[in-house]
This record gives structure tokens, C-alpha cells and sequence, in this order.
């Protein structure tokens, strides 16, 4: 072709059999054009065509790890969901210290408070409880086979790049622990110049964030970075009552990365990490609730190190080999008042696949094992260690121009549970400027005694009357889509059974049994974007209805908000900075074992940030929860009685700290 004033000209040849057809022509960052043709024997005809551009075209977007294949976001028949570093940028500046604030505000992903004594946290996926939701980095299960409820607030989001979701049942891409969906944290890479980059923070309740983040290139194949972060809180009682809402913590990290590409396929990607925090909760100052009478301390050291290590070549220039390996051990030591539980949690893990493409389909083969194991000391009963071993597979196939499908499986051997076929298959449908998917799936979860409520009040007072079976799951899910301009706009519909699902019993027992009966999970997503210039406005809402039956007694699972919705508005400038506004709603809640009420109040949070960039430096102000919601306003935090599972507090339905102000200063050197 030949380069015109307003674009290319590019001349193709084609061939067809007499008769009618339908021609596509499409080209990444235009919009594919359709033409109706007729020919008769031995007839030639030009067709002039004209691609349209998109309009205020975005970054091309790949998926790095989370479904093997490496393909665009847009060519993915798995929905899969990218948070970018724009936004995680926007996000570090309200909570330097962890990732809670960046995935509470991802349309259908909902970070629940499991312990208000701690102030521990799970991630629930589409009402799915939040050991379903598989946390990875870079791929590698470096946060174990559950990451439990003080992982996400270990996690400083500086040095990443970008997080990839994918909501619904996964086991077939990554076996158990992926029934809810699947979380990828992707690392932030060393760019062709070295890069030196600190955040420092306070908050109006006395917390503290220090990050350094550096990064240099290695002559030309690949670079090193490097994070550094230590953080600190200071106990917060802030309803006055003698029991902190907020509790203390102070908690360093440090993450060295090793990146190495010879640009010719062949790479290693290494990471090694280590995290120390000790954490404290319970009564706070001379001031004790009358109906706890004596000072109640509760409080986590946690010591976790972990290497992962991911390695990449090409095979008789058809077939690329991966290889990946990870091995992660933490130590807690937990105190629950009169009660102290120590612990070690180790896993394991290693995969080998080769992919390749061949005409219109990708596929991918590989064997993987997986080892979970955890010693409590003094509870021999509750120790326990899984061998997983598995063969998966997928093939993605570009049928049409305007259909992709993807069918996956995996089979696993569980050293407990025994045999599992998970399998997986995804549709894209593509026409004229719409886009749609279809995906359904099924899965399982060996079944462990680590769960949200558990880890909120131990195991001492625990009893398990019966040996535990593993939960199944299966989830369908159906999206809509269009981009008109600077809009864009996704509707979504799930649906999820989970049959055997564990419970914990906490009104009058302490006990952990599967169901009798099936937990159900559906709804409605709907996601709006206007990008335009410097202004990007993102709404979304979501309408989630999960039910569990347990001996033919149906109702709403806990803490699973119906109604939710979100309206986020940044202004940025390279060279002034940036402002941002949101508001987020929650609607009622259905609580268990609470003695004050049984179902949650709806509330609104708002927040207002505020950036200002001079050369390298930048300052930053940011306003969270300015509405002042807090729990505490409707009902007290303490029960006033101790409960079954020996916890003094009640479920955290809202928030707990109220209004917080942070602010620092961001800079390079």
C-alpha cells in the first residue's frame, strides 16, 4: 500500500465462488466494515472500502498470564477484566499500604471485613465467599491456595503493573481455589532508564506509609526492580466505647524482581518476597466495655517469605515451553484473648505447558502439582496436607471473524478428595461494533478448615461433627457490550451454584459442616465509561441475590449486599496533576449472629482526591469516607454477650474508622 494525507491505502486480492458472500474487513483500532457481494462466473469486482477509526482509542491491552494465551483483552472469548496502571496509580495514592481500596471498587468484586478486631479482609467475587477467589502474582500462587484475611492488607500496590479478574467458576484454568473467579496480580516492569520512585503518607488515624520503589535495565535483556515499604497504625477507638475500631499494626516488605528477555521468545521472570507485621486489636486504654469487664488483647504476628519463578523458550520455532515454579511459608502467631494458636502454612507449586498456534486455533497442554499444607501446633486435629496433581488443556479457535471460541479442561487428583474433571468453555461474538460472551464452567474446592469465620475466631473452640466433603460449583455468565465514541458500556448476567458448600455455625455451636443443600448466586452487572481528553467518568451498578439452602431451609447469605453502585470522576493533566471524585452505595445486608438487628442499614461513602504535580514531585490529598459513615452510628460493635466462637464484635457490615484524611508527597529522583 501506499501512505495517503488521512491514512493508508492497502489493495487485497480475493478469490470467491460465484454466488452471493459476505465480506469482513476488520483491523485493530477501526471499526469492521461489512459489504454484501454478488458475482457471477468468472466476474471482477473493485470494492473501494473505508475503515472508520475508533474514536479516542485506548492502549492496546494484553491479558499477560491469566489465560495462557497471551491475546488482547478484546480477542479474549474468557471475559477477563483489566484494572490499569492509570487506575492503580489512582488507588496507591488513598491506601499505599494494600490493595483493598483498588479491588473494593471494581464492579462486582466486594472486599468484606472478616475480623473487626484485626481488621482482616476476603474479596468476594459476584456474592461468592471470598476462599473462592484465587489470588495470584504474575501466575504463581505466591499467596498460597487461600491468601486468608491479612494477605490483601499486605500487599502495596506500587510495584504493579496491572490486575486481571476473571469472575466465575476457573478451576479449569487453575484447579481448586478458583471457584468464585481468579485475581492476577501483574508486575510493574523496568522500563529502557533507571527509575527511582518514594511515596510517603499519614492519615488523619494515625497511620503511616513509606514505599520505594526502584527499577533499572539490564543492557538491553530485561531489568531489576525492586519494593521496599514499611507501614504503621496506631489503635483507634473511634466511637469512644473501649474497644479499637481500627486496629495497630506496623509491617514491612520487601520484593526483589528479576525480568530477562532476549527478545527472541526465551525470558525468566524471578521474584522473591518477604513480609513481617505484627498486628493488635481488642480493648483499647483504661476504658473497657462493662460486659467484657477485664482488657481483652487480640493480636497476629505474621512472618511470610516466598520465591516464585517463571521461565519461557521456543521449541522448533512452532512451540513456546513454559515452565513455572512457586513455594511460599508463614508463620502466625494469634492471640484471641485468653487463647493463643501458632501455625504454619506452606504450599508448593509447579507447571509445565507448551503452547502453540496452528491456523485458527491456540492451544495450550500442560501437567501442574500442587501441595497445601498446615500445622497448627497443639491442634493436631485440624492439621492437615494436600497433593494435587493435574493435566489441563485449552484451544482457542477463531471460527468467523465474528465468533471465537474457547473450550478448556482440567483433571485433577486431590491426595483428600479424590477425582475432578473441570471443564470450561467461552464464546466471543463480535458484529458490527458490538461485542458479547458467553462462558460457562464447573469446578471444585477441597474443603479445609480455614475459612472467613475461623480465622476470625480460631480453632480452639471449633468442632467438626462430621469428616468434610469437597465443594462443587458450577457458574454461567452472559455480557453485552458497545463503544460509541468516547462511551462504552458492558451489561453482564451470571449465575453460580455451589452444592456442598461449608457453613459455620455460630449462634449457638461453633461448628463447620457442609450443607444440605445448594448456595446460589446471580445477578446483574452494568458498567458505563465516558473517556474523553483529560475527563474519564466511570458508573457502574450491581444487583446480586445469593441464597443458601440448608436443610430445606432457604435464606439470603450473609453480608451479600443486593443492591451496589459506584460513580467514580478524574480530571487528569500531566503537567498539573489530578483531581477525582466518587460515591459509592451499598444496600442492605442480611447479618448472622448479630443480637442488634438482622439485616444491615443501606449507606453512601464519598471521597475527593486531590493531586498536585511540581517537576518530580507530587502532592497528593485524598478525603475517604467524607459522608463520616460508621457502623457504630446505628449499633455498638461489642455484643453484649460473648458469642459460641468466643468473639466479643459483630460482623462489619459498614465501616468501622469513619471519616479519613491522608495525604504525602510522591516523587522521582
Amino acid at each position: 500500500g501506499h501512505k495517503q494525507l488521512k491514512g493508508f491505502a492497502l489493495t487485497a486480492r480475493l478469490v470467491l465462488p460465484p454466488g452471493p458472500a459476505i465480506v469482513t474487513i476488520g483491523a485493530d483500532g477501526f471499526i469492521d466494515a461489512v459489504v454484501d457481494v454478488v458475482l457471477d462466473a468468472g466476474q471482477t469486482r473493485r470494492l473501494p472500502v473505508t475503515l472508520i477509526p475508533l474514536p479516542e482509542m485506548e492502549e492496546e491491552v494484553v491479558v499477560v498470564a491469566t489465560t495462557r494465551t497471551g491475546r488482547r483483552v478484546d480477542d479474549q472469548p474468557t471475559r477477563v477484566e483489566v484494572i490499569g496502571r492509570e487506575e492503580i496509580e489512582e488507588k496507591m495514592l488513598m491506601t499505599p499500604g494494600d490493595i483493598v481500596m483498588m479491588l473494593n471498587e471494581m464492579g462486582g468484586l466486594r472486599v468484606q471485613a472478616t475480623s473487626p478486631s484485626l481488621g482482616a479482609a476476603a474479596v468476594r467475587i459476584q456474592g461468592m465467599r471470598g476462599r473462592y477467589t484465587r489470588f495470584l502474582s504474575d501466575g504463581l500462587p505466591l499467596y498460597g491456595e487461600q491468601p486468608g484475611g491479612i494477605g490483601l492488607l499486605q500487599t502495596p500496590p506500587m510495584d504493579l503493573g496491572q490486575v486481571e479478574v476473571i469472575k466465575g467458576v476457573a478451576s479449569a484454568l487453575y484447579g481448586a481455589g478458583a471457584m468464585g473467579g481468579v485475581v492476577n496480580l501483574i508486575s510493574r516492569r523496568p522500563g529502557d532508564e533507571p527509575e527511582q520512585e518514594m511515596l510517603a503518607n499519614v492519615t488523619s488515624r494515625g497511620g503511616a506509609d513509606a514505599v520505594l520503589w526502584l527499577s533499572t535495565p539490564l543492557a538491553d535483556r530485561g531489568g531489576l526492580t525492586l519494593l521496599a515499604s514499611g507501614h504503621g497504625q496506631r489503635q483507634a477507638d473511634v466511637d469512644d466505647d473501649g474497644w479499637a475500631d481500627v486496629a495497630s499494626y506496623s509491617r514491612a516488605v520487601v520484593r526483589p524482581r528479576f525480568f530477562w528477555d532476549d527478545r527472541a521468545g526465551r525470558s525468566v521472570f524471578a521474584t522473591v518476597g518477604l513480609t513481617v507485621e505484627e498486628r493488635t486489636g481488642g480493648t483499647a486504654g483504661a476504658q473497657v466495655p462493662p460486659q467484657i469487664g477485664d482488657a481483652y488483647r487480640e493480636a497476629l504476628q505474621t512472618t511470610r517469605f516466598d520465591v516464585g519463578v517463571v521461565g519461557q523458550t521456543i521449541l522448533d520455532g512452532r512451540y513456546v515451553l513454559t515452565a513455572r515454579a512457586a513455594a511460599a511459608t508463614g508463620a502466625h502467631d494469634h492471640v484471641f484473648g485468653e487463647v493463643r494458636e501458632r501455625d504454619r502454612h506452606t504450599t508448593a507449586f509447579g507447571e509445565a505447558a507448551v503452547r502453540s498456534s496452528r491456523g485458527r486455533h491456540t492451544w495450550v497442554a500442560g501437567v501442574a502439582v500442587e501441595h497445601d499444607r498446615y500445622v497448627p501446633t497443639g491442634l493436631p486435629g485440624f492439621a492437615y496436607s494436600f497433593t494435587t496433581p493435574g493435566l489441563f488443556v485449552q484451544d482457542d479457535v477463531d471460527v468467523r471473524s465474528w465468533l471465537s471460541i474457547s473450550a478448556s479442561a482440567r483433571f485433577d487428583w486431590h491426595s483428600e478428595y479424590g477425582f475432578f474433571a473441570s471443564p470450561r468453555v467461552s464464546a466471543l461474538f463480535r458484529q458490527s461494533g458490538w461485542t458479547s460472551r458467553v462462558s460457562f464452567g464447573t469446578g471444585f474446592y477441597g474443603s479445609t478448615y480455614l475459612t472467613e469465620e475461623t480465622e476470625a475466631a480460631g480453632l480452639t473452640r471449633l468442632s467438626v461433627p462430621e469428616p468434610l466433603a469437597a465443594e462443587r460449583g458450577r457458574s454461567l455468565s452472559f455480557d453485552l457490550g458497545r463503544r460509541m465514541g468516547p462511551f462504552a458500556w458492558n451489561a453482564t448476567v451470571f449465575a453460580s451454584w455451589i452444592d456442598s458448600a461449608l457453613r459455620v455455625d455460630r449462634d449457638t455451636v461453633y461448628a463447620l459442616r457442609n450443607i444440605d443443600g445448594d448456595t446460589t448466586n446471580g445477578g446483574v452487572e452494568l458498567l458505563g465509561t465516558y473517556r474523553r481528553g483529560p475527563v474519564a467518568v466511570t458508573g457502574s451498578y450491581a444487583y446480586v441475590r445469593s441464597r443458601e439452602t440448608d436443610g430445606g431451609i432457604r435464606a439470603d447469605v450473609a453480608l451479600t449486599p443486593r443492591h451496589s453502585a459506584g460513580l467514580v470522576a478524574m480530571a487528569e493533566s500531566e503537567d498539573w496533576g489530578r483531581v477525582g471524585f466518587e460515591l459509592y452505595y451499598t444496600g442492605r445486608q442480611a447479618l448472622e449472629a448479630d443480637p442488634y438487628r438482622t439485616t444491615s442499614e443501606p449507606y453512601a461513602i464519598v471521597g475527593l482526591l486531590v493531586e498536585r504535580r511540581f517537576g518530580r514531585f507530587r502532592l497528593f490529598v485524598n478525603g475517604e469516607n467524607l459522608s463520616g459513615v460508621r457502623q457504630t452510628r446505628w449499633n455498638p460493635l461489642v455484643r453484649p454477650s460473648r458469642a459460641a466462637d468466643g468473639r466479643w464484635t459483630v460482623d462489619a457490615w459498614a465501616p468501622l474508622e469513619g471519616r479519613v484524611v491522608n495525604g504525602g508527597v510522591r516523587f522521582s529522583f
